[in-house]
């Protein structure tokens, strides 16, 4: 009884949120294992004008379930604290008690997507109802359950001038930067490799490595290191930096007196407005779309080089931030970033690149420079303070935090031009 409360809550949330407070997609995670009462759902939600897709995920590979237990389930809130494998005992447990009266998706009224044993096979059924089920099956298409781990880092700095329109390619100081990238990116994967046989006591080899770049040059030849040791590079056209329009080499006075009141807009919603002829981050995330579904596709592990842009928006999908964070998120050149994936929060460290500047400074064309007020929003923001990988005493560095705040971000290295 107390259950069908709590359900009953969750619904009428719902409700409200997709009706009344502009939603689009809502996830109701419980486990309708009948025919009947998955026909009384729909018919519930059809009452308040909700279109309905069912998602069964069908699994009768019993080493695909062991692996899933322990890996996945385990890190569920319902199992906080306990031993692992008691955890994963009892979840299986759990699902031994669901079988008797789980009956499979076959009702042929219903829209509903079954996945075999994670993706090894597919099902549809009446899926063809809007845009949005179209997306869902195909982002379901693309997901795998291997584990991989996710690389971001910023292009090197660029000779001359590197405007939006123009290509400028690396500068001497550019490719130094790239060599000790490279570098410090194989040393850590390499120092990874040894931690994990002295946990696991075997010879485990390293999952192979691609890099992923814009086709501009600057990201093309940052990874020129890699390109020679073997790794497969490949370039991707809509992984370009976001489009600054009229805004291009103005410094944030010279932005602040032209524009005022596109300035006022852009402070009040820095991740949907765009100035004039520019792109919003908002727009950029559309056009990434195609990049986020090849990430989910992508088994090997991955390395993204790209403008700051672009890894604000990649980064923000994988760690779950808000919106209104992306516009505000730092990635300091003598950093790179390492996503390790986790079943209900992804992981995210810090790999200090030795022998570098933090300050040195960054190829244009870089981003607007307009302040965003306001702090973090909170639980969606990303995990507080990053922390660094193991190392030595004397190397490491305190954690920091991804987000910053608007003065920091604040950048004037463009001469006014008022």
């Amino acid at each position: 009884m107390l259950r069908q409360k709590i359900l009953k809550r969750c619904r009428e949330d719902i409700y409200a949120w997709l009706n009344h407070e502009n939603g689009q997609v809502a996830i109701y995670d419980a486990v309708n294992p009948t025919a009947s009462g998955r026909r009384s759902l729909a018919k519930e939600f059809a009452k308040h004008d909700v279109q309905t897709l069912f998602l069964e995920s069908y699994v009768n590979d019993d080493r695909i379930l062991r692996e899933n237990a322990r890996n996945v389930k385990i890190s569920s809130p319902d199992f906080h604290g306990m031993d692992a494998d008691e955890a994963a005992q009892l979840y299986l447990q759990r699902i031994e008690m669901k079988i008797p009266v789980f009956e499979t998706m076959n009702e042929n009224e219903l829209n509903y997507v079954k996945m075999i044993n994670a993706g090894q096979a597919f099902f549809y059924n009446n899926v063809s109802f809007n845009y949005l089920s179209h997306r869902i099956v195909f982002y379901l298409t693309n997901l795998h359950i291997k584990s991989r781990t996710t690389f971001f880092v910023r292009a090197g700095t660029a000779g001359g001038e590197d405007t939006f329109k123009g290509d400028a390619p690396l500068s001497e100081e550019g490719r130094a930067y790239a060599l000790k990238m490279t570098e410090t990116l194989l040393k850590h994967r390499e120092q990874e490799r040894q931690s994990a046989i002295e946990e696991g006591g075997a010879d485990i080899p390293l999952r192979p490595l691609t890099v992923w770049t814009s086709t501009r040059l600057r990201t093309t030849e940052t990874a020129h290191y890699f390109q020679e040791k073997g790794f497969k590079i490949r370039q991707r056209s809509q992984m370009s930096q976001i489009n600054p329009g009229v805004c291009e080499k103005l410094s944030e006075r010279a932005i602040r007196h032209l524009y005022p009141d596109e300035v006022e807009k852009h402070e009040l919603d820095p991740y949907h407005h765009r100035y004039p002829r520019a792109e919003s981050y908002h727009d950029l995330a559309v056009r990434l779309e195609p990049i986020i579904l090849e990430l989910e596709r992508e088994q090997n592990d991955l390395l993204i080089i790209a403008h700051e842009s672009v890894l604000r928006v990649l980064y923000a999908y994988l760690m779950h931030c808000s919106t209104m964070d992306i516009p505000k998120l730092k990635f300091p050149r003598d950093e790179i970033i390492e996503i390790i994936p986790a079943a209900y929060q992804n992981e995210a460290k810090r790999i200090h690149i030795p022998g570098l500047d933090p300050k040195m400074v960054p190829g244009s064309p870089e981003d607007i420079k307009i302040p965003v007020p306001g702090p973090p929003s909170g639980n969606l923001s990303p995990i507080p303070g990053l922390s660094s990988p193991a190392e030595p005493a004397e190397n490491q560095r305190p954690p920091e935090k991804v987000i910053n705040l608007a003065k920091e971000m604040v950048a004037d290295k463009v001469a006014d031009e008022d």
